[in-house]
């Protein structure tokens, strides 16, 4: 399926911050004003009175979705995620911008959105479709999926204001994705689900990859988000703050919320026969670096020092992504036969090559081991770096896996 479902060009949303002027329209509203004259006269003479500021809730955000694309919106609680859905569900209108939507939308923002509490579960399912512009009977013929889906059957009569947070979201999720809209927006409500009918729902949003509808859906679960969405659209206190492959954009999102540096010392005061000075994410001329880009081979150094006889060891790291799943792994016993080496007292520098073109864009987490002689002892996590996509050979957006190597293909 080809061609946009949503363009978004300069989208701002502006809110005024301060209680502004009152109105005084009740006996209750001028006897309320009168108490609070003298105070509201000191926070004048003082500067401070009822000067109202703007906040802008989003601020020139811009982006497609294409038709059959399932977008992920990621970002810390008041990043925009929510102002941007209600703008692009009609409920309020923007400041400035402009918003082009292609097709039949349906929004499930909050539980009981569009449901009206005195009807019952069934009247509010054909409620809905009239609303969507489905005619009666297509509705009728939808109506016996959406209610075993939902798992309601025994309450589809009863007023929906009886219902429980979680059959609401079961009955209003049910009927968004059976009457078939061309959009579907959704925000964290499926949170409120239990988990066998959350998986009912990324199996049902996973389906309409094929069906060629579209889905926004905002959630804090990367891992869910990872698995459903193809892009991601990062939003920072109401800035586009990247957009691109959804894994990319989770692992970025997830190893700036680490705060992890990309270099890494031990504490002072270490003391044992083998003691690391530090290890570090280097470039080829071994100046620490932050962030790779993904064509370029970068590496791993570890600085040790051995202070007495008779240690044997290996020294050994393990690349994990955000969600802490292991990438890969390596030792510098690697195609040895031995496992263990004598480690003669002195100072060392060691370090690994990892080739470009190797990791697919996004935030890793490095996990090392110190030697011992009854085991390695783990150091977990202790600093991470990023590979930009940056001067890339891989598109990586066309690509699935955990790593993307180049590699080699001949005719024979």
């Amino acid at each position: 399926m080809t061609g946009t479902a949503i363009k978004v060009e300069g989208l701002s949303k502006t809110y005024r911050l301060g209680s502004g002027p009152r109105a005084h329209n009740t006996l209750y509203d001028l006897l309320t004003a009168s108490v609070r004259a003298p105070f509201d006269r000191m926070r004048a003479l003082s500067g401070k009175g009822d000067e109202t500021q703007s906040f802008w809730a989003l601020d020139n955000v811009s982006f497609e979705v294409g038709r059959g694309e399932i977008l992920g919106i990621i970002g810390r609680n008041g990043a925009g995620k929510s102002t941007l859905l209600k703008l692009l569900s009609r409920i309020t209108a923007p400041s400035a911008g402009r918003i082009e939507i292609r097709g039949r939308l349906a929004s499930l923002l909050e539980v009981g959105t569009g449901f009206h509490p005195e009807l019952s579960g069934r009247e509010n399912i054909f409620l809905n479709g009239a609303i969507l512009g489905m005619r009666r009977a297509e509705i009728a013929q939808k109506l016996d999926a959406i209610i075993e889906f939902a798992e309601v059957a025994e309450f589809i009569d009863t007023p929906v204001k009886r219902y429980s947070s979680g059959m609401y979201v079961r009955l209003a999720f049910s009927v968004a994705a059976h009457l078939e809209p061309d959009i579907l927006i959704i925000d964290e409500v499926l949170a409120v689900g239990d988990a066998e009918f959350q998986r009912k729902c990324l199996g049902a949003m996973e389906m309409t990859r094929e069906s060629g509808r579209t889905v926004i859906v905002v959630s804090h679960n990367m891992r869910v988000m990872e698995r459903i969405c193809q892009h991601a659209l990062w939003l920072d206190r109401g800035k586009v703050k990247a957009y691109g492959k959804m894994s990319a954009i989770a692992s970025l999102y997830l190893g700036e919320s680490q705060g992890k540096p990309s270099s890494w010392r031990p504490d002072s005061g270490t003391e044992g026969a083998f003691q690391y000075e530090s290890v570090s994410i280097t470039n080829a001329d071994g100046v620490a670096v932050e962030r790779v880009a993904a064509s370029k081979s970068f590496y791993i150094e570890f600085r040790y020092r051995v202070t007495s006889t008779g240690i044997r060891g290996r020294i050994a790291f393990q690349v994990k992504n955000q969600s802490r799943d292991a990438i890969f792994s390596s030792a510098n016993t690697d195609g040895l036969k031995h496992k263990l080496l004598s480690l003669p007292i002195g100072n060392y520098v060691e370090r690994c090559e990892i080739p470009g073109n190797l990791l697919v864009p996004g935030a890793y987490l490095l996990t090392i081991s110190r030697p011992r002689e009854l085991g390695d002892e783990i150091l977990e996590d202790i600093c991470q770096f990023v590979v930009d996509e940056s001067d890339s050979l891989v598109t990586h957006d066309q690509r699935a896996g955990v790593i993307a190597p180049l590699l080699l293909w001949e005719s024979i």
